[in-house]
């Protein structure tokens, strides 16, 4: 099992930058690939990022490319998202999920979900 909290949403203006958290419990962290979504309202929830166990694999959607960093400390049992450049079409709710062994790109790979950080980006 693994619980999973995100943090560091909040309101920021079109440019500017935010760093999202996602702190796991439990022991087996390293075992787990993670992602990290975006559901925007009356939208489905979409691919923003992932990373492997070791952190030196990682995949972005398109639309976050150049902008947007996913990192992890292991040490930590976290996994971060860096948003840079941020655009009033980033403005959604974001989750982390951790799937067992390897990440993957779309959400019903993920068995484990936080609850959501929302942001919202102004024009």
């Amino acid at each position: 099992q693994v619980q999973l909290v995100e943090s560091g949403g909040g309101l920021v203006q079109a440019g500017g930058s935010l760093r999202l958290s996602c702190a796991a419990s439990g022991r087996t962290f390293t075992r787990y690939g993670m992602g990290w979504f975006r559901q925007a309202p009356g939208k489905e929830r979409d691919f923003v990022a992932s990373i492997n166990w070791s952190g030196d694999t990682t995949y972005y959607a398109d639309s976050v490319k150049g902008r947007f960093t996913i990192s992890r400390d292991n040490a930590k049992n976290t996994v971060y998202l860096q948003m840079n450049s941020l655009k009033p079409e980033d403005t959604a709710v974001y989750y982390c999920a951790a799937r067992y062994f390897s990440p993957g790109a779309q959400a019903y790979q993920y068995s484990y979900w936080g609850q959501g950080t929302q942001v919202t980006v102004s024009s």
